[in-house]
């Protein structure tokens, strides 16, 4: 079982109309124990839309409503980065500005597009597009350091035209134990998002292959979220998280606490 819903979105996001209340009373109901609300900062994110935070606020919020269900359940304040290669320096400065509990690197841009949008798969194959978005989570990894667990490796398998159709670990192996490597070298995390399966895929992010390969290679650093940007959504499938992850050689997963990693025992 997993208590803790470590990836959510709220109002603070530009992709979600939740109230950071109701987000926390749905896991009060779901029975966990802890809720890391990370709501989207997105620099150079393409236009028309922008994803930032009003972070004197949102910090306010928090820290109100963690005193308010002080008790009840453990609420703490990430942030989910949108990575871009060029951004290392913007996105150190903005960790060192606030007390995060827990800091989530994504990547939502590459080479300028975002993979959620048709545009994207334009002119080329899935798997070339899925290729060049784990050579740009390369990139990414080693030109922003300031993150502590990647956010949904293979993210961009939702919005191909044939989605899992062009995707394996053995297709992509060699860019994907690239990144596995480097996350585990720099202590960083990888996460379990059960988003993927709430988008149709058969497999949370990443497939589980990918996770059977990080805990091979020595990774020990497994953070849970439902990246949920609604209420209904707080806890998504986490009835089948624990399978998952007993399934590929794990025996606790990871949440963070000022940054600091804290492991708890799959039960």
């Amino acid at each position: 079982m997993i208590l803790a819903d470590c990836h959510m979105h709220t109002g603070f996001s530009t992709d979600s109309e939740a109230a950071p209340e109701e987000m926390i009373k749905a896991a009060i109901g779901k029975g966990l124990k802890a809720v890391c609300i990370t709501d989207h900062e997105d620099k150079d994110y393409p236009n028309p839309e922008e994803f930032y935070i009003d972070f004197p606020r949102y910090v306010q919020t928090i820290d109100k409503l963690k005193e308010a269900y002080r008790g009840q359940i453990d609420v703490r304040m990430g942030v989910e980065i949108g990575l871009q290669p060029h951004l290392g320096d913007y996105y150190r400065q903005l960790t060192e500005s606030y007390s995060f509990d827990f800091v989530i690197g994504s990547v939502h841009v590459v080479r300028g597009m975002d993979p959620y949008y048709p545009e994207f798969y334009e002119g080329r194959s899935d798997a070339d597009a899925y290729r060049e978005t784990l050579e740009e989570t390369i990139r990414d990894i080693r030109n922003v350091p300031d993150f502590d667990t990647l956010g949904h490796l293979d993210y961009v398998v939702r919005y191909g035209r044939k989605k899992a159709e062009e995707y394996s670990y053995q297709k992509f192996s060699d860019q994907i134990d690239e990144i596995l490597r480097l996350l585990i070298w720099h202590g960083k995390g990888l996460e379990l998002n059960t988003a993927g399966l709430k988008y149709g895929l058969p497999f949370a992010h990443p497939h589980p292959d990918v996770l059977r390969r990080y805990r091979e290679l020595g990774g020990e650093i497994i953070t849970v979220g439902s990246d949920a940007h609604r209420p209904e959504h707080v806890a998504y499938d986490f009835d089948k998280a624990a399978g998952i992850l007993t399934q590929c050689g794990f025996r606790y997963y990871a949440e963070f606490i000022g940054r600091k990693p804290i492991f708890q025992k799959i039960l």
